[in-house]
């Protein structure tokens, strides 16, 4: 390894951004501890806007490095911000009231069927069937997707009604692996199998095969053991509670729309497009609306932008790393540099690999999904999930070491179905 004094400076402001991430609740703690200067605290201690301040921070140090802003614009153009315009297209159509209704409606049938079987309450059926039924649906309409349908839901049904930090916490840990794994199931819907699909010739039939059984298992096992866990912490049904009227043909649309942009999820030009086709038409339909989640949103794209950015100059010390390491060890290697690094970022460089053998493919692969669950970056779709849940947490900010340790046993459920079955 050689890296340039300009790789060395992006690494050293990555892994920054890293222990920035980890800090979020000390700034937030802070804001409330010194209300005059709350409000740096507060962007500080913003997640979705860490990577975006010191990926930044890089542009204007190569713009003063070069003497000019000539490379800077260059680097920037060079890099591929297909991933975060797709999240922010996903995340404004899916989390649309129309569509929240369709899955709520999905879950709510469900759940009840399963009450009747096994004759427990609704409550219950209803938690573990967001925990797992919704994160496997990630498989077709893309894990950003099933990341915003199943953090709204459990905000209307868990978080906004209780204060239960360990409950919580527990929560968000398994929906977070599960969303990471549940993707597994398709070749086009989990972006770090998406990102090696093509170059190793994997089409869904493999990857079901392959990952698919095992990651519908570990889901199944991670959502039921989490809703034993909590069942008795969980919020009572509200018996006011009214069901959304909302007709047919708007729920239709809406979800074409969803289709849409899953359908062009590599050609923004076309899924822009269909977006904003899909704003003028809730202004056409106002009244079966509610607020888009554009904030939200486009903070989740903010930081994964900002991610690209700087993981673009990392190449030179995880691509070593991976060539050095055997299948097994690429495995909890995987695991373990997807919880700083994001996992299809990771999953790109290992397909750079020449030479590697099908063994080398699924450790790499598998080791990213299991991985992707243990802190915000790990995943794509994670900063969705934190945007829509944070507000709830206590200071408004989710500790990254309880979500690492609430995230942990799923992970560990994880590689067991990996790795032993």
């Amino acid at each position: 390894m050689n890296p340039t004094t300009l790789q060395i400076i992006a690494t050293t402001l990555f892994a920054i951004a890293v222990l920035h991430t980890f800090s979020s609740s000390f700034f937030e703690h802070l804001a409330h501890k010194q209300p005059n200067h709350s409000g740096l605290w507060h962007l500080l201690g913003e997640v979705e806007a860490v990577f975006g301040f010191w990926a930044m921070i890089l542009i204007v140090f190569m713009a003063f490095a070069a003497g000019g802003y000539q490379p800077s614009v260059e680097y920037l153009e060079s890099r591929n911000y297909t991933e975060p315009l797709f999240v922010f297209a996903i995340m404004v159509v899916a989390a649309s009231r129309p569509v929240l209704h369709f899955a709520s409606e999905l879950v709510r049938l469900v759940s009840g069927l399963l009450s009747q079987l096994f004759r427990i309450n609704n409550v219950t059926t209803s938690y573990f069937v967001t925990l797992a039924m919704v994160p496997l649906l990630g498989s077709f309409i893309t894990e950003p997707a099933a990341m915003t349908l199943a953090a709204l839901l459990l905000k209307k049904k868990v978080f906004s009604q209780t204060s239960n930090a360990k409950l919580m916490y527990l929560t968000i840990g398994v929906l977070f692996v599960n969303i990471s794994i549940g993707g597994a199931l398709t070749s086009f819907a989990a972006p770090p199998i998406l990102m090696v699909a093509s170059a190793w010739g994997w089409d869904t039939a493999y990857v079901f095969q392959t990952f698919g059984v095992k990651a519908a298992l570990a889901v199944v096992i991670n959502a039921t053991l989490v809703t034993l866990l909590v069942r008795k912490d969980l919020p009572k049904a509200n018996a006011n509670h009214q069901n959304d009227v909302m007709p047919l043909f708007v729920v239709a649309v809406h979800l074409l729309f969803l289709a849409g942009i899953v359908v062009f999820a590599h050609h923004p030009v076309v899924f822009m497009g269909l977006l904003l086709f899909f704003m003028g038409y809730t202004h056409a339909y106002a009244k079966f609306q509610s607020p888009l989640l554009l904030k939200e949103a486009l903070m989740v794209a903010f930081f994964l932008a900002g991610l690209v950015v700087l993981g673009g100059m990392q190449q030179w010390w995880l691509q070593p790393i991976l060539e050095n390491m055997s299948s097994t060890l690429v495995y909890y290697g995987a695991t373990a540099l997807t919880a700083i690094t994001d996992n299809a970022a990771l999953t790109y460089l290992g397909s750079l690999v020449e030479g590697t053998s099908e063994e080398f493919k699924y450790a790499l692969v598998a080791g990213a999904i299991t991985g992707g669950g243990l802190t915000v970056i790990a995943n794509a779709p994670n900063p969705a999930g934190m945007s829509i849940l944070r507000e709830h947490f206590p200071d408004g900010s989710v500790s990254a070491l309880w979500l690492f340790l609430a995230a942990l046993p799923p992970t560990i459920i994880a590689i067991i179905a990996f790795q032993f079955i």
